[in-house]
């Protein structure tokens, strides 16, 4: 019932060669600490599955990923995330990029263990010529064609919550919770890193309940990291770090990750990491975005 542990104990169940799902999307509570625990470890050859930011850059620029099945990589202001930019266009990684509403589509095929969901969306597009694993289907009941999202089946999922307990229940206080849902469904070991660990007398209240988006018996392991989403924002909590990501552009710019990684301590721990970019009270005092 106890699935507390620290950041390099759960992320040790990631191998070479697995496929993993990053929750989050775009710049907005991504499971960040966890990434730096994972550029940390010797991991290798993954197939990242994700709404990306500066997650999917950080693992492109340090030459942790084989394969990415995206809809987007982007920081929002910075339309598309410097690091991803440069894999893709060097041609350092095999891509499958697909529509918004084809990733949940097969995030959703995984989480009901069904082999694929018949879908219009992406018919009639360069989606399916440039996705050849991607098939088309008769349908049993007329004579029109769908396109078959295959299920995006995960080894380990990261994403990270607002509140978790021990036992693995989850809070997203943030106005949404994306995908985050059936990413720890469509896993089979889903590590969750929170920004507070409460009692599960927490979840008692009704508008706590509301925000419990998936069962608990699909988080595998809490890890307890307040501001483990920055420098992507974790709503109420704090918003994402403009500054820190402009300096995270700067370097790849310079096509320089290494010397990113040695300026914010990241090649060493969490502890220093969040020393070099003000500590946690300045985490928590970044503003939250309008739209």
């Amino acid at each position: 019932m106890d699935k507390l542990c620290d950041a390099k104990t759960a992320v040790a169940a990631i191998k070479d060669g697995m496929t993993i799902g990053i929750g989050g999307w775009g710049p907005r509570r991504k499971p960040m600490a966890l990434i730096r625990e994972l550029l940390r470890s010797p991991v290798k050859d993954l197939t990242v599955v994700a709404y990306g930011g500066a997650d999917v850059g950080m693992l492109c620029a340090a030459g942790k990923v084989k394969k990415l099945v995206f809809a987007f990589v982007s920081l929002d202001f910075i339309p598309l995330e410097p690091f991803f930019r440069q894999a893709r266009q060097q041609g350092q990684l095999e891509v499958s990029e697909i529509d918004e509403g084809m990733m949940l589509l097969g995030l959703r095929a995984a989480a009901w263990r069904v082999p694929y969901i018949p879908t219009a969306i992406g018919l009639g597009t360069d989606v399916v010529t440039q996705n050849p694993d991607i098939a088309l289907v008769d349908s049993p009941y007329d004579d029109k064609q769908w396109l078959a999202m295959p299920a995006l089946n995960l080894d380990v999922s990261l994403i990270h919550v607002t509140r978790a307990d021990r036992r693995g229940v989850c809070q997203i206080a943030s106005p949404d919770h994306y995908m985050d849902d059936w990413f720890a469904r469509a896993a089979k070991h889903t590590i969750v890193s929170c920004d507070e660990l409460i009692d599960t007398e927490f979840f008692h209240q009704e508008d706590v309940a509301r925000q419990v988006f998936w069962e608990r018996a699909a988080t595998h392991a809490v890890v307890h990291i307040p501001g483990g989403a920055h420098p992507s924002s974790s709503a109420p909590l704090y918003g994402f770090d403009v500054s820190h990501f402009k300096a995270y552009a700067a370097s790849a710019k310079e096509q320089n990750f290494s010397a990113y990684c040695q300026q914010f301590g990241i090649d060493t721990s969490e502890t220093d990491y969040q020393k070099m970019v003000g500590g946690l009270e300045a985490i928590q005092q970044l503003p939250l975005p309008v739209y």
